[in-house]
């Protein structure tokens, strides 16, 4: 796929309030390259020369511990930007992007990028607004790992999963989306069978109901949080 319309290029949340001309500057400008589940866009530490705008699929951003242990920090989602903190210092890329799935994305160069944002008020403050909303979510993670036990941590994790992909169902609130507990333990820094044992107790407790893969999230659960 070599080009990419303006209609979907408005679709994204970041372009949502372009003006005709300025569509025109990023589909013109914009490439665009495709990924297979598993492929690594890009490694922590290299050069940063773009930002990143995923059309389709799910990408992972993670960092390495001292010791080696992958630390899930965000997943982007179909119509999210990524990589957009390397507009503002021509640093390095600041973690590891992997296609979750198979996806597309677009790029735009970082001298393409300050162009807009120098000729669009409208843009830089909704660049500044997704800079600050993963600022306030970096800064939730730490203060879980500082002050939260795994229980509450994990506990955390799935309220939020459920804000994002919850269905309401007649066995309580579906978690949409097929998050390992591998990946889990890495997002809330324990390991697989810690995670694996707390959900097991939460069933046992009647918070939750694990079937065929998924988490259903129950009342019990969402009591038990407001009184936390």
């Amino acid at each position: 796929m070599n080009k990419i319309s303006p209609e979907v290029i408005k679709n994204t949340l970041f372009f949502k309030h372009l003006s005709d001309e300025g569509l025109l500057f990023v589909t013109q400008n914009i490439t665009l390259r495709s990924y297979t589940k598993g492929e690594i866009l890009f490694m922590d530490g290299e050069r940063g020369e773009a930002l990143h705008i995923l059309f389709e699929g799910l990408i992972k951003l993670s960092k390495l511990s001292e010791e080696g242990k992958e630390q899930i920090l965000h997943y982007v989602h179909q119509g999210g930007i990524f990589a957009e903190v390397v507009l503002f210092d021509g640093g390095p890329y600041p973690a590891t992007a992997e296609a979750a799935e198979d996806s597309l994305v677009g790029l735009l160069s970082n001298s393409d990028m300050e162009k807009m944002v120098l000729s669009n008020n409208t843009l830089a403050l909704e660049l500044l607004k997704i800079l600050s909303r993963r600022l306030r979510a970096a800064q939730l993670v730490i203060r879980d790992l500082a002050l939260h036990d795994a229980d509450k941590r994990l506990s955390r994790l799935l309220l939020r999963l459920s804000e994002r992909h919850g269905v309401d169902t007649s066995k309580g609130i579906k978690l949409d989306t097929m998050i390992t507990r591998e990946e889990m333990a890495n997002i809330i820094g324990t390991t697989r069978e810690t995670v694996a044992r707390i959900l097991s107790r939460f069933q046992k407790e009647g918070s939750i109901l694990l079937d065929k893969g998924r988490i259903y999230l129950k009342k019990e659960f969402f009591d038990a949080i407001d009184e936390a």
